[in-house]
């Protein structure tokens, strides 16, 4: 079924106008030129981030490259990458593919990783991609996994092994977005775990997690204990748009 999925789209991309996730306008791009121009200039790429969690860099911050954060009391995953800033000119079509449940948008959004973040990033070495799993009654609510959807499509070494099976999730009840960072940390706790089917096979492998916004990072970082705690030698986040600190 995916196979024909990827079929239609490679023909509707080429054949059919579409309209820019961006701003609207058709043409033959799912984000037209002027602003894939303006999103490679405001990427996050082009600012000093901290290469564990992401945030960009205060000026004491800059000579180790890390944030205090991280230096003080250091995540589970190794290293983050991220596209752009979640207030940022993608930020509305992510919530059209979410909340909307416009498939067509993670066509556009994965278009605009592929597109604008570094050719180096797309051979990176690693065993596996894993998208941040949903639980089974939010997948079954929402229809999708949007973080699948988008990993799915994306450039990676040919020898990535995309799987959206070997982390699950348990549901939880309360909504995340309004919590602070210690909420969040409590909330999260053993929310995620290894399907049985692949216990025993991330010993000493490299993992890519994807994730679609990345906002305090205590997901990210429960995720990477739990692959850590699994054996997997090295957890790095992929993530579309992150949430920075307040100005």
């Amino acid at each position: 079924m995916r196979t024909i999925e990827n079929i239609f789209e490679v023909i509707s991309s080429r054949l059919l106008p579409s309209a820019c996730i961006v701003c609207g306008v058709f043409g033959q791009r799912t984000v037209c030129v002027d602003c894939s121009s303006r999103l490679a200039l405001e990427q996050l790429l082009n600012y000093e981030c901290c290469q564990q969690c992401g945030l960009t860099l205060q000026v004491s911050e800059l000579k180790d490259k890390r944030c205090q954060e991280c230096a003080f009391n250091a995540p589970y995953f190794d290293q983050t990458f991220c596209l752009d800033r979640y207030d940022g000119r993608l930020q509305s079509a992510l919530h059209q593919l979410k909340y909307q449940r416009r498939l067509a948008y993670a066509h556009g959004l994965a278009s605009a990783w592929n597109h604008l973040m570094p050719k180096d990033l797309h051979s990176l070495q690693a065993d596996f991609l894993l998208p941040v799993p949903l639980s089974p009654e939010k997948l079954c609510l929402r229809g999708f996994n949007q973080s699948w959807e988008l990993a799915r499509r994306i450039h990676c070494d040919k020898r990535i092994h995309k799987n959206p099976h070997i982390l699950k999730r348990h549901h939880h009840n309360r909504h995340q977005a309004s919590e602070n960072r210690a909420n969040r940390q409590l909330a999260i706790q053993d929310m995620f775990f290894i399907n049985p089917r692949y216990q025993g096979q991330l010993a000493s492998t490299s993992v890519i997690v994807f994730d679609d916004v990345m906002t305090s990072g205590a997901t990210l970082n429960e995720i990477a204990r739990v692959l850590k705690d699994n054996g997997v030698s090295r957890v790095i986040n992929w993530v579309l748009l992150r949430t920075l600190r307040p100005s």
